[in-house]
């Protein structure tokens, strides 16, 4: 055999997509590539979260990204992106995707969601001759059912559907313990999976938050309550326009502000409109991304009531990172709390509740010793347990025993290799907003 497996990656998001899973696919595209593999990514056209492709793509290129070749393939991109239209939009990546990987590879890994492209990746699944990996960066059928979009019975097939193509991979990788027992309950042998946490990928701000907070026009002696990331269906956001809502009404001393963009953003625009202690604010640029999480006084995440099992919200990796107290309002059995209360980072409330949601940041706001502490906990269980080097070593061991398992002893190992360090970092800095969360 060569000194190096040939590895292919289907995954519709990468970069420069800048928030969500593609930064998470590149890096590890890029930790493989570092080690000495010969790495394909098939990707979708760059869309997320505005829901309209990039400037400057098209589909049907071949590129390089450093060491790793990343080839773009057709799509639609749904302007509504509905659960009927996103499936859509699969579908038809899934299908081109599995065109697309250009020799025939030692190991083919499927990044899910999407769910179809696991499909796609299993249709190269050959004893002997190539593995199949899955990241399952979100649960399937549980966001189906705990978002509501296709209803019972759609919940159902999709469980159905992820239960068979996750059973049949030869490794399946979970980002959260929470998800390893929710794999176990959908069939997945323990033996088949991994867990390796997604890892924080921010590096240090270097701007100034007193002089952003005066850019932005937050005031001196108020308490800036940031969330930062997508607006879509499962974070709940009217939650906290409601939250902003009473703080107005009480004449409280509290802005809330949502930074970025995404599918319910017009929609929340509207139901806040008037509001004076509410703020929108578009992505931004660079640098000044980090350095807002670092100026504002308290790190919202909001999650939709019944919202449980379906993920593990990336924007707490670059909360933590930013070393402000983050304030959770999610269920009691998430991933989210789950994360909070071991990390000591922040408090939790009930979802749903926008007096809690304005009282926990009331209280974090007055309490600026605790919410240092906070903060300072945060940042140290990001660099202890949501370490870059550490996904680096897991994903380059976890891809090389799943050839070694599927393909034989004799393939390479890690120790083979004399490991490049890229002078760059493996995450690809995205052009358009640092907004990773």
């Amino acid at each position: 055999m060569s000194n190096r497996l040939r590895v292919s990656i289907l995954g519709l998001n990468y970069a420069p997509e800048p928030t969500g899973i593609a930064p998470y696919t590149t890096g590890m595209a890029h930790f493989l590539a570092d080690a000495g593999h010969d790495v394909q990514v098939v990707t979708g056209l760059p869309h997320y979260p505005h829901w309209r492709v990039a400037e400057g793509f098209r589909s049907g290129t071949t590129e390089m990204d450093g060491d790793v070749r990343v080839t773009r393939v057709a799509h639609p991109v749904p302007e509504n992106p509905t659960g009927k239209s996103r499936i859509l939009m699969e579908a038809a990546f899934a299908r081109n995707a599995m065109r697309a990987v250009q020799a025939r590879p030692d190991v083919v890994l499927a990044v899910s969601p999407a769910l179809l492209t696991v499909g796609a990746a299993l249709r190269w699944k050959s004893t002997g001759r190539t593995a199949v990996g899955v990241i399952t960066q979100d649960l399937y059928g549980r966001a189906i059912a705990e978002t509501g979009c296709l209803g019972g019975r759609g919940a159902r097939a999709a469980d159905k559907l992820e239960r068979s193509l996750l059973g049949r991979a030869d490794g399946v990788v979970a980002i959260h313990e929470s998800f390893r027992r929710s794999l176990v309950g959908l069939g997945v042998q323990q033996d088949r999976i991994t867990t390796i946490r997604n890892w924080t990928h921010l590096k240090g701000t270097t701007g100034d938050p007193a002089a952003l907070r005066r850019e932005l026009g937050w005031r001196d002696g108020e308490i800036v309550a940031l969330h930062a990331g997508n607006m879509g269906a499962k974070q709940g956001l009217e939650n906290v326009i409601e939250a902003a809502r009473l703080a107005e009404q009480q004449n409280l001393p509290v802005r809330f502000v949502l930074l970025g963009t995404g599918n319910q953003r017009a929609h929340l625009e509207n139901l806040g409109r008037g509001i004076s202690t509410l703020q929108f604010l578009d992505p931004l640029p660079g640098d000044k991304f980090q350095t807002a999480m670092s100026a504002a006084d308290v790190l919202v995440l909001n999650e939709k009531p019944g919202v449980e099992e379906m993920c593990v919200p990336s924007k707490l990796t670059s909360y933590f990172a930013s070393g402000r107290p983050v304030v959770a309002a999610t269920s009691p059995k998430s991933a989210a709390t789950s994360e909070v209360e071991v990390s000591g980072g922040g408090m939790c409330v009930a979802p749903g509740s926008a007096q809690d949601l304005l009282g926990a940041v009331l209280a974090l706001g007055a309490n600026q010793e605790e919410g240092l502490a906070m903060g300072l906990r945060g940042q140290l269980f990001a660099r202890d347990a949501l370490a870059e080097e550490a996904a680096r070593t897991a994903y380059c061991g976890w891809v090389e025993h799943l050839a070694e398992r599927v393909l034989g002893p004799s393939i390479p190992t890690q120790r083979t290799f004399a490991r490049r360090r890229s002078t760059r970092s493996a995450v690809v800095p995205a052009p358009l907003v640092r907004d990773r969360a």
